[in-house]
């Protein structure tokens, strides 16, 4: 069995929006709705779990309800930090549930075959997380913003989600390692030692950070619709 937890309980401050971030309209649907569809749909998904927070879980709520999704099992508060939010909604998981899929309701254009891939590659190895190779030249700096290093891009990876994980293996991660500050759950089971395979992903499947973001958003979901 596996569960889904989407991430929705985040602020979104650097947005500057008139609402939350999961509320954000693309092409005249919230955000939240895009990845809910997909994940919802997903044959190999067999609930989700939805991390809000106390602002925006009403919200949320209604429009659920509005668009009938059918795997949408249970509601949960988020944390102070991202890792809380992920940690709250990965205990709210049925018990008979082996693994765990995370992925933020600010991705709101991953698609069925890239979660297929990434969960294909987790039962290899217990972890799998889907990313891209970045276009830009990387450099490294370490103070006064002069130039240590330039990073080699080959062996480089620009993160995303979803990220798949065997459940008891992220929840040993979190027990252990969840206090410390990282910025995905991956970054947790590393700790650990234990191996996490990259899934590459699509470019489409950009995160809703700024406005520049949003404007980039409404051209994809225009672009998908015609394509349909």
């Amino acid at each position: 069995m596996l569960s889904a937890i989407i991430l929705a309980a985040g602020q979104g401050k650097r947005l500057g929006a008139a609402v939350l971030k999961p509320l954000v309209k693309i092409a005249k649907l919230p955000a939240i709705i895009y990845s809910l569809n997909t994940l919802d749909k997903h044959p190999q998904i067999d609930e989700i779990i939805v991390v809000v927070n106390a602002k925006n879980q009403q919200a949320i709520k209604r429009l659920i309800r509005k668009y009938s999704f059918k795997k949408i099992k249970r509601f949960v508060l988020g944390g102070r930090r991202r890792q809380d939010s992920v940690y709250n909604g990965l205990k709210m998981a049925s018990g008979n549930s082996d693994w765990a899929l995370i992925h933020d309701s600010a991705r709101p254009f991953i698609d069925g075959e890239t979660i297929a891939k990434v969960i294909l590659a987790a039962k290899k190895t217990g972890s799998a997380i889907v990313a891209v190779k970045p276009k830009a030249t990387i450099k490294f700096s370490q103070k006064n913003n002069i130039v240590k290093e330039t990073l080699d891009r080959d062996n480089l990876w620009e993160i995303q989600t979803p990220q798949v994980f065997r459940k008891e293996l992220l929840l040993q991660a979190y027990k252990k390692y969840g206090k410390e500050k990282v910025t995905d759950d991956a970054s947790l089971v590393e700790k650990l030692g234990e191996d996490v395979l990259i899934v590459q992903g699509s470019y489409q499947n950009i995160k809703i950070t700024t406005g520049e973001d949003l404007l980039f958003a409404g051209l994809i979901a225009k672009r998908r619709r015609h394509a349909v």
